[in-house]
Parts: C-alpha cells; sequence; structure tokens
C-alpha cells in the first residue's frame, strides 16, 4: 500500500494545502496504511474531495488482473472504489463524532444478478458484515445500494449492455485505527468482483 504523500496524494486542509494536522487525524491517516489487503487489489492514494471536512484523506482502489502500480482516481475496471476520511476538529452533529467515512464501490456484474431482487440487501450485508468481522465498531451507518442496467451506441468500447452495482455508504469510526475499516471495504470489493476466498485458487474453464 501506497505510504502517505502531500499535495494530490495526501491529507489536505480545506484549502487544498498539507496543514497543520491535528494528532487525531494524523493516526488516523496512518492506520489506514497498516491495512493488509489482498495482492489482488491495487490501493493507494488519491486526490481526497474538497470542502467537504477541514481534513479529508483518500483512497483508491481496484480489483486488478494485471500488476501495475497506478491506482487512477476514476477507473473503468470491472471492480473498483474509493473509501475517502474526512475529520473535523469541531465535530458533526450528522457524524455523532470527528471522524467521518465514506466509501463507493462500483462493479460489472451479470445480468442474472443485476435483476436479482435480494440484490441490495445482500450487498449491502458485505459491508455490515465484514465491519462486524473485523470488530469494527461504529454509529450513524448509512448509504445506499443501487443496480443499474447500460446500453452502449456507436463507437463505444465494450459490451452493448451492460449492469452495475453501485454501493455508497457513510459511518463514524469509533476509535483512531482505521486499519480494519479499510480491510472491510476491501472485502466488499472482493464480494463484488466475486474473487474465491483468500488462499483458494479459482479452476480454469
Amino acid at each position: 500500500m501506497s505510504q502517505p504523500g502531500t499535495g494530490a496524494d495526501g491529507a489536505t486542509d480545506g484549502a487544498g494545502q498539507r496543514g497543520a494536522e491535528p494528532e487525531p487525524f494524523r493516526v488516523a491517516v496512518e492506520s489506514l496504511h497498516t491495512a493488509t489487503v489482498r495482492p489482488e487489489i491495487e490501493i493507494g492514494s488519491i486526490r481526497p474531495p474538497q470542502r467537504l471536512a477541514p481534513y479529508s484523506y483518500a483512497l483508491g482502489a481496484e480489483v486488478r488482473s494485471a500488476e501495475t502500480d497506478v491506482v487512477p482516481e476514476y477507473s473503468d475496471g470491472e471492480t473498483f472504489g474509493r473509501l475517502i476520511l474526512l475529520y473535523d476538529p469541531h465535530g458533526h452533529e450528522a457524524w455523532n463524532g470527528l471522524m467521518r467515512l465514506v466509501a463507493y464501490v462500483q462493479s460489472e456484474v451479470d445480468e442474472s444478478l443485476a435483476s436479482d431482487p435480494l440484490l441490495p440487501e445482500v450487498a449491502w450485508s458485505w459491508l455490515t458484515d465484514a465491519l462486524a468481522e473485523r470488530g469494527q465498531e461504529v454509529t450513524a451507518l448509512g448509504g445506499t445500494v443501487t443496480a443499474t442496467a447500460s446500453v452502449r451506441y456507436g463507437d463505444i468500447a465494450g459490451p452493448p449492455r451492460a449492469h452495475q452495482l453501485e454501493l455508497r455508504a457513510s459511518w463514524t469510526p469509533l476509535g483512531e485505527n482505521l486499519s480494519g475499516h479499510v480491510e472491510a471495504f476491501c472485502s466488499v470489493l472482493e464480494m463484488a468482483a466475486g474473487l474465491p476466498p483468500a488462499g483458494i485458487t479459482r479452476l480454469g474453464s
């Protein structure tokens, strides 16, 4: 996993510059980079959003089949996501705390899965179960799960029809060690991509 940086790759204050970071935020950012993730997942720092909080930090992740050191902020891969850490030293009433994690996951899925009426509930359980399995206590957890269909026309690469699963969620972590939250986020990517359990080799056709 990439190490914290500055500017486009690191934590910023509201003006987009690396500032005098509060200790809790600095510790939380450092803990993000202690997470253990599967080798199929490329993850690293990306430019965080501005104006959402006085301090922010962001990670981009993608399930990749090829070796690469580049983690794009926006991807056309089959399964990718972003995990954003927001910090407000004065607190935020809606957060019920000083920190907030915001997650976004998008994955290409087949038509039969996209049309399954239970898909939203199952996809949401990927996140809640992953957090619980790692003993991560959270509050104010909320989000949406959406299954969409796209039809491509004209000179656009890809299959004529495609189906996507999108999960958007945010929650307040109870603690400054966020490594388990990164691992839970990556677990959702694993499930969305249909990766076999760790240590299991998928046989070819």
